[in-house]
């Protein structure tokens, strides 16, 4: 069974045309995934994320690519039942309509990069 996940979300305002670090735009919080929403158009969305130790994201299906990079850390995700192990700087494309898992073996932060559009539902 899948453990669920204490989840703080929030849409944050990034000062466009300033340069920023982005592993500094979120924190870890104990027994959490934290999302912050730094993108969001109709088109797509981008998410900086923070996974705790032992955390996991329940498998979901969507119905776009989702781009995954790791920017701090390490973390394991499963597509199609398959294990990747991402370390820092790595990345990896969940391809649209394929089931995928999460987990932080150890914490670890990463954008979460969704382009909508050039789809079909």
């Amino acid at each position: 069974m899948q453990k669920e996940y204490i989840s703080i979300m929030a849409i944050i305002e990034m000062k466009k045309a300033t340069a920023v670090i982005t592993v500094e735009i979120i924190e870890y919080e104990p027994h959490s995934v934290v999302s912050k929403t730094i993108i969001n158009k109709t088109t797509g969305k981008v998410n900086v994320m923070s996974f705790d130790a032992g955390e996991t994201l329940v498998e979901k299906t969507m119905p776009f690519d989702s781009f995954v990079q790791i920017i701090d850390g390490k973390a394991e995700i499963l597509i199609a039942d398959v294990s990747h192990l991402l370390n820092t700087g790595e990345s990896i494309i969940i391809p649209a309509h394929t089931a995928s898992i999460v987990r932080a073996n150890e914490r670890f932060k990463m954008i979460l990069t969704v382009i909508q559009s050039g789809y079909e539902r």
